[in-house]
């Protein structure tokens, strides 16, 4: 999203039928308030962990990437870090998704087996949610790629869970963007932009998770503040 910075494209690959010999866990179900508070960061938030925690919020949103990025990708280490102190993880998966010709059936099919075989290394329990970000301005034709594109990660997801999608999946973007992909059921979640210009941003309702500007209290922190309501796809580690 806006203090992230993206890593070099991959070849397309279709990995059909990959599987993984050990189980993803059963996703925990920790007591979920109405209203949650929480930040999204690009950097390794386990060393923030306490800080963030004390300054009273209750999920951290971290990303999943590719293996070129010069970002870090959320680690195990980083998980239990944050589940250890009562902290939510909300997992993300971003890569070039600021440019519109980057979404295609075949990238979200890619993007889904990257995102699912990073979540297993993580430890990320089976029923939690992985967004997907689309982070420019999309509007009319831009939704047809668009939707394309999350229709691979569906399949990608089920592949990586040989026939059985192992994770949920939400989308990041503007309202529109949000909309089309939850209402056609290509997303559970939706994760609305703070970028309020937008095509249908301002007016979009339906949100799971809804970003803001960082907290004053965490200036040092490059941060977005995001305000989230009843289950928005979050998770801790399993025995955290």
């Amino acid at each position: 999203m806006k203090i992230k910075k993206l890593a070099l494209c991959l070849p397309l690959l279709l990995l059909v039928g990959c599987t993984n010999a050990d189980p993803v866990p059963i996703a925990q179900q920790p007591r979920i308030p109405a209203r949650s508070q929480g930040v999204d960061l690009a950097t390794d938030a386990g060393r923030v962990a306490q800080y963030i925690k004390s300054n009273g919020l209750d999920f951290v949103a971290r990303y999943y990437r590719t293996p070129g990025s010069r970002w870090p990708a959320l680690s195990a280490n980083e998980a239990r870090a944050l589940s250890a102190l009562g902290l939510n993880v909300v997992a993300v998966f971003e890569s070039h998704s600021h440019h519109r010709d980057y979404f295609s059936y075949a990238r979200g099919y890619w993007d889904a087996m990257q995102a699912a075989q990073q979540a297993k290394a993580v430890g990320q329990p089976g029923g939690s949610a992985i967004y997907f970000a689309v982070d420019f301005d999309a509007r009319g034709a831009d939704i047809v790629p668009i939707d394309q594109y999350f229709r691979g990660i569906t399949n990608g997801l089920a592949a990586a869970g040989a026939g059985r999608p192992e994770y949920k999946v939400g989308v990041y973007g503007s309202g529109a963007v949000c909309e089309s992909l939850k209402g056609r059921g290509l997303a559970q979640y939706a994760w609305l932009t703070n970028s309020t210009a937008w095509a249908g941003t301002m007016n979009y309702a339906d949100w799971n998770i809804r970003q803001g500007r960082p907290y004053a209290t965490l200036g040092f922190i490059n941060h977005d503040s995001n305000e989230a309501r009843d289950d928005y796809g979050g998770f801790r580690l399993a025995g955290m």
